[in-house]
């Protein structure tokens, strides 16, 4: 009897070391596979990461090609319409043209560059309204800021609401008005643009095209979650804002390079 137990005793050991021993050889075997899968998953994710961003410059490139002629024309056609101030709009001109051709092509600008540019811009667009139309351009720039000689702001980002706020303005009505506020603070860019539109314009704007689409595509590709864009109607008066969380960006950059 004694020796049936030890023999059923030494045999229960036998299996409970075998069971242990099966047990970690398929736990290793599974975490190494689990590793090799990790690592597998890492590169398809790196590579899909790595496609997506051609892609999106990609989108970006045929966007830029697109935008600037319609940009061109624009500028000329207000230049053009203002013989008389020729002098101060070719000034002007040269100061956007130069950009356009040469700091457009870069990722990044800074936002003193794009800032001068913008107000470039609206100087040339002015050329074409009465001298007594209420135009409201207000700025809030703190030049201290880290980040305002910082290679963070993408290129012509403020064209679209300085075009549409010229474009799709009444210029007839008695009461109407352009609106324009650039801040830097914090690390934080707003653009606050306002204009009365006539309804006909409104509808326009609502069903806008190409530009419109390539700005928010743009905003979305450039800046994922660090901007917020908020367009409104009321009772004639279009207003659009623009918030860029530019220090949280620009950490975003640093930590990603």
């Amino acid at each position: 009897m004694d020796g049936n137990y030890y023999m059923i005793h030494d045999y229960l050991i036998f299996i409970g070391v075998f069971a242990i021993f099966l047990f970690l050889t398929t736990s290793i075997y599974l975490f190494s596979q689990h590793e090799k899968l990790k690592k597998r998953n890492s590169k398809l994710s790196e590579t899909n990461k790595l496609i997506e961003q051609r892609l999106n410059e990609v989108r970006l490139e045929h966007i830029g090609t697109k935008l600037n002629p319609h940009l061109f024309k624009n500028i000329l056609n207000s230049v053009q319409s203002h013989a008389y101030q020729t002098y101060m709009s070719l000034d002007k001109l040269a100061n956007v043209l130069d950009y356009i051709l040469y700091e457009s092509n870069n990722k990044y600008v800074s936002p003193k560059e794009e800032l001068n540019f913008a107000l470039s811009l609206i100087e040339i667009n002015k050329i074409k309204i009465n001298p007594l139309f209420d135009f409201r351009i207000k700025s809030r720039i703190n030049k201290s800021d880290s980040l305002y000689e910082e290679k963070v702001f993408a290129p012509l980002i403020t064209v679209d609401l300085i075009e549409n706020a010229f474009k799709h303005t009444d210029f007839l009505a008695q009461d109407s008005f352009i609106s324009i506020y650039m801040e830097l603070e914090n690390g934080i860019f707003t653009m606050k643009v306002s204009n009365k539109a006539s309804l006909k314009n409104i509808l326009e704007k609502e069903k806008s095209g190409f530009g419109s689409q390539s700005f928010d595509q743009r905003l979305k590709m450039i800046y994922s979650t660090y901007y917020q864009l908020e367009r409104s109607s009321k009772n004639g008066i279009f207003t659009a804002e623009l918030k860029i969380n530019l220090g949280e960006f620009y950490d975003k950059m640093r930590y990603s390079g």
